[in-house]
């Protein structure tokens, strides 16, 4: 990629080269897992961007795989948390309708569900 105007390249392959810089990047990730929702999350991207010089806009995170989910799940609250009570993401310890079904309430809940659909 040397000496090429990364700018001209197709929004996937920039998405790609963000991505890939993104890998290790403690600063930039620790600042993306703190972030209160997508919109925080598409400044840092932007921000990220501008420095590798790959001229991303907004609409292109905003549509892009992998950033279009991670913004959209950044929007989101997990309905619902199977297993121990561990968070999905460090994010959501602020979130105001956490539920959680502990495995063994999961083994009975589907034992149940079987019974009635004659599984």
């Amino acid at each position: 990629m040397l000496g090429m105007n990364q700018k001209t390249l197709p929004v996937s392959e920039r998405v790609q080269l963000l991505v890939d810089s993104l890998d290790g990047a403690e600063k930039t990730n620790e600042a993306l897992s703190n972030c209160k929702n997508g919109d925080d999350m598409v400044e840092i991207l932007l921000e990220a961007s501008s420095r590798l010089g790959l001229g991303l806009t907004r609409n292109e995170l905003m549509q892009t795989a992998p950033f279009r989910d991670w913004i959209w799940w950044k929007n989101k609250d997990a309905p619902l948390t199977l297993g121990d009570g561990i968070l999905r993401f460090q994010q959501d310890k602020n979130s105001k309708s956490r539920r959680f079904i502990g495995m063994g309430s999961l083994i009975i809940l589907l034992f149940i569900v079987g019974m009635i659909c004659g599984f």
